[in-house]
């Protein structure tokens, strides 16, 4: 009887892959990455449907005094007052 050897078709994969294991590594960590980054791009940017959404907040709950003191506040846009020191105290930092 002969001995006959049957060549194994994974040898050639396995030789492949123990030279270039690093390389394929790095572009699959690369290919992940930037899939990611493209869904939460697509995420972020998808307009959000707002038909038919309530919110569960009741208009009501805010009294009046509350509503007063946020119609003093400014806006970004507004320039803010001058800031004063009150009379009599010095400042401990100050040489």
């Amino acid at each position: 009887m002969k001995n006959i050897t049957i060549p194994n078709p994974f040898t050639a994969l396995g030789k492949l892959l123990r030279r270039f294991h690093m390389t394929i590594f790095i572009i699959f960590i690369a290919a992940g990455l930037s899939v990611a980054v493209l869904y939460l791009n697509m995420i972020i940017n998808d307009p959000s449907n707002a038909e038919g959404y309530t919110s569960p907040i009741d208009a009501g709950s805010i009294d009046q005094a509350t509503l007063d003191r946020i119609k003093e506040l400014h806006t970004s846009d507004e320039a803010t007052p001058a800031l004063t020191f009150p009379e009599g105290r010095i400042n401990p930092f100050a040489e």
